[in-house]
């Protein structure tokens, strides 16, 4: 009995995980990709997981104890699906760890990027340019302006949503 509570996860995690699954699903809708011309490749689907999940602790943000034990349980996520990807994709144990390390730094630097960029709002101009440089590598393809508008409107959406639900790892997505 002791035992089954050491071992049963806490809320938040299975919160968090919930909550990524929820993320990657939307980073994979078919618009980001066909209509907005984000790159269906490794590094673009990296910067749309990446981006969702900021989207997610941004809304957390400053929600109390419970929303930041949920937060880092939602990150926590994050990475061990990373790490996933690299094994299925066939990357070595010895180099999981320092695909791991680089990866952790371009999230921070795009969190770091994206907080910047949304303090700015309602002027878009910053959050245009982070995701030209992210999610279209400032090649000059792909729609700017209707990826940034998604942006915007997931970030509103995500703020009317009552964060109980999404202590329950219930969160709805705007249409990509």
């Amino acid at each position: 009995m002791i035992l089954d509570r050491l071992l049963k996860p806490r809320p938040a995690k299975a919160a968090g995980g919930k909550l990524y699954a929820s993320a990657v699903a939307q980073a994979r809708s078919a618009p980001l990709y066909v209509q907005m011309g984000v790159r269906d490749s490794l590094e673009g689907r990296f910067e749309l997981f990446t981006l969702h999940v900021v989207l997610l602790l941004e809304r957390l943000k400053g929600q109390g104890e419970t929303a930041a034990e949920l937060s880092q349980a939602t990150f926590d996520a994050y990475v061990r699906g990373l790490d996933d990807a690299f094994r299925e994709i066939g990357v070595s144990d010895t180099a999981v760890g320092k695909k791991m390390k680089k990866l952790a730094g371009a999230f921070y630097g795009r969190l770091k990027a994206f907080d910047e960029s949304a303090a700015s709002l309602p002027d878009s101009a910053a959050l245009s340019g982070m995701l030209a440089r992210t999610a279209f590598e400032e090649r000059g393809e792909g729609d700017v302006a209707a990826l940034t508008a998604y942006v915007i409107a997931a970030r509103d959406h995500l703020a009317a949503q009552p964060v109980e639900s999404l202590m329950q790892g219930d969160v709805q997505w705007p249409k990509a």
